[in-house]
């Protein structure tokens, strides 16, 4: 019971597809997005992040192929590998971001308290 409290208490960031969290363990960056579980390094996340927002939704919307459908979403180190909608990638990008936007609030706020503290 104290694994659930502890893991509620460091969820960075949820949506109704997924949720991320930091583990002081591995010191890394978890996303569980549609079941998909992941482990990343900051640098490894900030990377990944960064790979899904560079998707080209528009030019997927308007391309009427079939192969526009769907793109295959993959880190370097295959952390994860998918092949998702446009309606996925949508939502992953909402999850990576709001992570981002926790993980650089949060540093935001200790180097205020820190120079508070000085």
């Amino acid at each position: 019971m104290a694994l659930i409290s502890d893991l509620t208490t460091k969820v960075l960031f949820e949506t109704e597809k997924g949720y991320s969290y930091q583990c002081d363990l591995t010191n890394s960056i978890i996303i569980n997005f549609v079941d998909t579980v992941s482990s990343y390094k900051i640098h490894d996340f900030l990377i990944f992040q960064r790979k899904v927002n560079s998707v080209d939704i528009l030019n997927m919307l308007y391309d009427l192929s079939d192969q526009s459908d769907a793109q295959l979403i993959e880190t370097t180190k295959r952390n994860f590998s998918r092949n998702l909608t446009i309606c996925e990638i949508v939502q992953l990008r909402d999850l990576l971001n709001g992570t981002k936007f926790t993980l650089t609030l949060h540093s935001m706020l200790c180097n205020i308290v820190n120079v508070e503290l000085i």
